[in-house]
């Protein structure tokens, strides 16, 4: 039985309005209602045009009941996030958007955090689908920033979108907290947990199937740590192919399109988990929407089409 429209932005069936209306009051849906599948991470360096933007945005809602994109990786051409921002509200998605550091250090994250914010507070219709704002991809394991500048940096962003009752957050795995010194004065900065679960590269990984009490060591140390605040699994899957960079840590960890599939199967067989875990529930995104954008991670392969059966519920 399909589920009855939602009244909230994103909930699976909302109508959107023709236009943003006067305020944020009912607009979003009750965090504790956004458990199980969320949508997609979408990474963005081929710097998708709108056109592509809007359809594979509407892709992800129609298709697979998607209710966010979490963006991955950066686009500097002028105007992107405004693109971004009109796509989603034509899909009817939202968006965690994302600061990104990149690998290679430097400052250009300080000029993507300054368009990024001149958009979220130029463009009507952003604070209407932005959900979150994180940085990432995991600066503090990746020595991208120090533990207290980068609490420094979500305080201040904080402060920046508070008119746009848009969170802040940062994308990190567990071990990036626990690695650093002042790991945990960042995630007691951040208003809500974008975690990632990549339980392939775990030393004890084998196959998918066999991932849980990876996830769930993971899952119990933010829960522990994280104060009652809402999870999202951000950059959440498991490679059909290694190369150069995406290389296992155990012998005995497989990578191939069953175990991918395998891997969101176990998600979705622990729905109630989700449902009822501490902090109002757990959402997860499937880490990547297509080859394209990360070879070996997408549901969707080079040739288009989707690797596997992939319909996972967004609720139980």
């Amino acid at each position: 039985m399909p589920e009855p429209a939602s009244e909230c932005f994103p909930g699976v069936g909302f109508n959107m309005p023709s236009s943003p209306p006067g305020s944020l009051n009912n607009w979003w849906c009750n965090p504790n209602t956004e458990y199980a599948f969320m949508g997609f991470s979408y990474e963005v360096t081929s710097c998708q045009s709108k056109s592509q933007l809007i359809r594979e945005f509407r892709d992800i809602r129609q298709r697979f009941d998607g209710r966010y994109v979490r963006i991955y990786g950066a686009c500097d051409r002028s105007g992107f996030y405004n693109d971004v921002v009109d796509a989603a509200w034509g899909a009817g998605i939202g968006v965690h958007a994302l600061i990104w550091f990149g690998f290679n250090g430097g400052n250009i994250w300080k000029t993507r955090r300054d368009v990024l914010f001149g958009v979220l507070h130029s463009n009507p219709r952003a604070k209407f689908v932005v959900r979150a704002v994180q940085f990432g991809s995991e600066p503090l394991f990746d020595w991208a920033l120090g533990a207290l500048e980068l609490a420094t940096q979500v305080k201040s962003a904080k402060a920046s979108l508070s008119s746009l009752q848009i969170p802040v957050t940062v994308s990190e795995m567990a071990y990036g907290y626990q690695a650093v010194n002042g790991g945990m004065d960042v995630l007691e900065s951040i208003d809500l947990i974008d975690a990632h679960m990549l339980p392939f590269f775990s030393k004890q990984a084998s196959t998918a199937q066999n991932a849980w009490p990876i996830v769930q060591t993971d899952l119990d140390w933010f829960i522990r740590n994280g104060k009652g605040k809402k999870i999202y699994l951000s950059q959440n899957g498991w490679p059909s192919v290694t190369y150069s960079g995406v290389q296992p840590n155990s012998p005995n960890a497989v990578a191939n399109v069953d175990n991918e599939r395998d891997y969101y199967t176990l998600l979705d067989e622990h729905c109630s988990y989700f449902k009822t875990a501490p902090g109002g529930g757990i959402g997860w995104f499937a880490h990547i929407y297509s080859d394209y954008q990360e070879p070996g991670y997408g549901i969707y392969g080079n040739d288009g089409k989707v690797k596997f059966n992939f319909n996972p519920r967004t609720s139980c």
